[in-house]
């Protein structure tokens, strides 16, 4: 049998009707649909849409600065060997496009999505793993805009029965000591003594490390398990030396990683205790489990990264399914109507706690067009009068 080929790649751009200035990374979508013969599979970047659709179809700058389409178009598709082969293509030829990893991340989501399909058989599978083991969801939402609200919502996670809890941005680390103090302190009273806190500083501090410093003493207090993104994802020099003042709390990071290096390197020389990984950032699903075979050596617990759509939430979660001691999981439980509305159905805790991936072919689960179309934009790049992107039908 001939091996199909990767016939089309369609980018849809979604988003709320109103988008607001928070940390809130599911108010717009870039789904992906790639075909190859009889098949289709799905998945979503973690980008600001228009830029990354640019990224799909610029006109070609020079030699390694090539539309990510023109690496992926025509590629045979006939097992894991060539999604690999088509990400190393992507990485060559498009170099020096920046926004290429981002571009990458969802169409390499996407073929593992088919294959699986195509195959009969979920992604973790292909991947290696014999088993997927649940994982711990932890509810990840943003602080209150003051300790009361911080700890209403740090009480509403725990009568839901979720058994740890991040809270990050919002106002945390923009105001003094005292004040983040007592939204820890909040925190730790609605979640109560017997749950994981979990701290997101959203790379607040730049690469200050007096200020993040600084609020070490209440996170040792009430008991934090992780201080994420102190710093940016390059900060390595200001991530070890706040690793080294730490007693209790750990750090973590990796989020912001668009290449396994750069996770290897927080790992290595960032003294991170976790690693957090977004699939839609990296480069997709095989950077991710990359990064999960360090993490295992290093003795570094592997994180899934995400605050989209369930879509995106099994396909982070495929890189380290195997793995049974890396058991916590990032699950958005403030996620916008449009992440609801990607797929035909959600994944949800169990009743103590814990996630399952879902067990269908590929990530398992269905995007549902008639809930995403009144999302959907309308979106057109022409350059010399050649129509280079016009949105997809997203029914056919």
């Amino acid at each position: 049998m001939t091996p199909p080929v990767v016939e089309t790649i369609d980018f849809f751009y979604l988003s709320m009707p109103r988008i607001e200035d928070i940390g809130d990374g599911s108010q717009d979508m870039l789904l992906v649909r790639v075909r190859a013969g009889d098949h289709t599979g799905w998945g979503e970047c973690e980008a600001a849409p228009l830029p990354t659709i640019a990224g799909l179809v610029c006109p070609m700058s020079h030699s390694a600065c090539k539309p990510v389409a023109a690496s992926v178009l025509g590629q045979r598709l006939d097992g894991p060997a060539d999604i690999a082969r088509i990400s190393r293509d992507v990485r060559a030829n498009s170099l020096d496009l920046l926004q290429a990893a981002h571009v990458l991340s969802g169409i390499e989501i996407a073929l593992w999505d088919l294959l699986g399909r195509r195959l009969e058989v979920p992604v973790h599978t292909l991947l290696g793993y014999p088993r997927a083991y649940p994982k711990t969801a932890y509810a990840s939402a943003l602080f209150g805009d003051t300790p009361a609200e911080t700890e209403a919502k740090a009480a509403k996670v725990r009568a839901d029965g979720f058994r740890a809890a991040k809270f990050g941005w919002g106002p945390y680390g923009r105001g003094d000591v005292a004040a983040d103090a007592e939204q820890v302190r909040a925190a730790r009273a609605g979640l109560g003594p017997d749950r994981h806190l979990l701290v997101d500083a959203g790379t607040v501090w730049g690469e200050d490390v007096e200020a993040a410093a600084a609020r070490l003493p209440a996170l040792e207090e009430y008991d934090v398990t992780w201080l994420e993104e102190p710093f940016e994802t390059g900060a390595l020099r200001a991530y070890a030396e706040l690793a080294r003042r730490c007693r209790g709390v750990r750090l973590a990071g990796g989020e912001g990683a668009h290449h396994p290096h750069l996770a290897q390197h927080l790992v290595d020389y960032g003294g991170i205790g976790f690693v957090q990984i977004d699939t839609g950032r990296i480069g997709g699903i095989g950077p991710a489990r990359e990064v999960a075979a360090y993490a295992v050596e290093a003795g570094v617990r592997f994180v899934n990264h995400t605050f989209t759509s369930p879509l995106a939430l099994s396909a982070s979660l495929q890189p380290y399914a195997g793995l049974a001691d890396h058991v916590l999981c990032e699950f958005p439980v403030e996620a916008s109507a449009l992440a609801r509305a990607a797929t035909t159905t959600p994944i949800v805790p169990d009743a103590d706690g814990q996630v399952h991936l879902p067990d269908g072919p590929g990530l398992g689960l269905d995007i549902d067009p008639d809930g995403l179309r009144p999302y959907l934009r309308d979106v057109e790049i022409i350059v010399d009068g050649t129509t280079l992107y016009r949105t997809p039908d997203l029914r056919s």
